[in-house]
């Protein structure tokens, strides 16, 4: 398997180096060159397997050439035998053909469970073998931080640096990640938003002298690794509820775009989703797009879904690219012009081609808290608030009752007690028992103000485990 930048400028690579380059030299996201596609009858002779060997079935292509397949099964067991609940990621259901996949039941209570504790074990494998030492360096609006941080942190060969908005994120969310204290664990609260960390990043991915010889990994969905990885649970979901002979559709809480485009390439693989619903909150350029052809920047608000408090959505390249035939020049011109006058759309036959797919909606607080209360009080199962707008959106954009709805559970309502006291104030969400002592814990963070220079000055100090690089 090959991969290949979404602005074609950029040598194609294998998933090996993909895995450790983030993003290419061009700028762009990589791709596969050619995406595996799999028949009825082999998608259906995987009814009944584990999750880890389901996983391995949809994932063996991606990595084929790099990881010998005994290898990858035994990494798939380890990786999904730390979940908590056997299935891994169960359905509940809440209506008549309406269901919530649990995408929360890993080590960190959250959907980037699936991807980051594979992408730990991928790397300790690779640069075991390579004999190297990396830098990880992501940006988090909440959730990526502390499961990268669980995933990788064992790891002899990695030093971990994550941004974090300052005072924008959830108290349990800050707190799973500055309570991991190790010396190549270094958490930096940046006095911004989430896009002034990603851009961050960005800068540091596009120009590492300041690493003085060591790369740079990425762990945010840029990673090919985490969209991989996610691709799973769509077939997963599909299969217990009578996929492939059924459709399916899903609506997904989504601001990075990242775990929506992986059922995008569930589909394209040969999975019968009949629908996609982008649920956005009110930070909706996404929606705004979907809806209207119009993927403009606009003002960042803080909202009680903090982890899709997001301006620009960074996997939504990798959309880009299919819908311009894969032409990397055409993607290239499109987010240069983007960068300079922050708006971008498509020609109006490839956005009406692509809206037979995917269908989308913005959802505000308010609503986030009705959908939260009138779940409760129908069934009893209490959603977080990014649950809530993917079930608020799919109830609303649902274009058939009679094929089966999942919306993806992308978070433990314990994560976002203010959105659910809001709505529930006699329901307090309590902690599982492997995080019962978060509130004592003791954390360790850094404030650095929005400010590149400093933040990779602070990362040139602090990395090899507390030496300077």
């Amino acid at each position: 398997m090959r991969y290949i930048s979404t602005r074609g400028n950029a040598p194609a690579l294998n998933f090996e180096d993909v895995l450790l380059t983030g993003l290419a030299s061009d700028g762009g996201l990589y791709v596969p060159e050619n995406l595996p596609r799999f028949t009825v009858e082999e998608i259906s002779s995987w009814a009944g397997l584990p999750y880890h060997e389901l996983a391995f079935n949809v994932m063996r292509p991606f990595v084929a050439g790099c990881i010998e397949d005994d290898e990858f099964k035994t990494i798939l067991k380890d990786t999904y035998a730390v979940f908590e609940h056997p299935a891994v990621a169960p359905l509940r259901q809440l209506d008549a053909n309406e269901w919530v996949m649990e995408l929360f039941h890993g080590p960190t209570l959250a959907f980037k469970d699936f991807a980051l504790q594979l992408l730990g074990r991928l790397l300790d494998a690779v640069l075991q073998k390579r004999g190297e030492r990396v830098v990880i360096m992501g940006a988090t609006s909440g959730d990526t931080g502390s499961a990268a941080i669980e995933g990788c942190r064992a790891s002899e060969n990695v030093d971990i640096f994550i941004l974090h908005p300052h005072n924008r994120v959830s108290e349990v969310q800050r707190r799973q990640m500055t309570s991991a204290i190790s010396d190549n664990i270094h958490n930096i609260a940046i006095e911004g938003n989430f896009d002034d960390c990603q851009e961050m990043v960005k800068a540091s991915f596009a120009d590492q002298a300041f690493l003085k010889g060591t790369r740079l990994v990425a762990v945010n969905s840029i990673n090919w690794a985490r969209i991989m990885a996610q691709i799973v649970y769509y077939f997963h979901a599909a299969i217990q509820l009578g996929g492939p002979q059924r459709s399916v559709s899903f609506s997904v809480p989504t601001g990075n775009f990242g775990d929506i485009f992986a059922g995008y390439l569930a589909r394209n693989m040969g999975l019968p989703i009949n629908q996609l619903i982008v649920a956005t909150n009110r930070n909706d350029i996404l929606h705004r797009f979907m809806s209207g052809n119009r993927y403009h920047k606009d003002e960042l608000h803080p909202t009680l879904s903090p982890s899709m408090d997001i301006m620009v959505s960074s996997n939504f390249e990798r959309l880009l690219f299919d819908m311009h035939g894969r032409n990397g020049a055409l993607v290239a011109e499109l987010m240069d012009n983007f960068r300079t006058t922050g708006q971008l759309s498509v020609e109006e036959d490839r956005w009406t081609e692509t809206r037979k797919l995917f269908d989308s909606l913005g959802v505000d607080d308010e609503q986030t808290c009705n959908t939260i209360a009138e779940v409760y009080e129908a069934t009893g199962e209490l959603l977080d608030p990014h649950t809530a707008i993917g079930v608020t959106a799919a109830r609303a954009c649902r274009r058939d009752a009679t094929i089966p709805m999942v919306t993806l559970g992308t978070a433990h309502p314990v994560k976002f007690p203010e959105a659910v006291e809001k709505a529930v104030p006699d329901v307090k969400p309590e902690l599982p028992a492997h995080m019962a002592d978060l509130f004592e814990r003791e954390e360790r963070m850094t404030v650095l103000p929005n400010d590149l220079k400093a933040v990779q000055e602070f990362v040139s100090q602090h990395g090899n485990k507390g030496k300077p690089l």
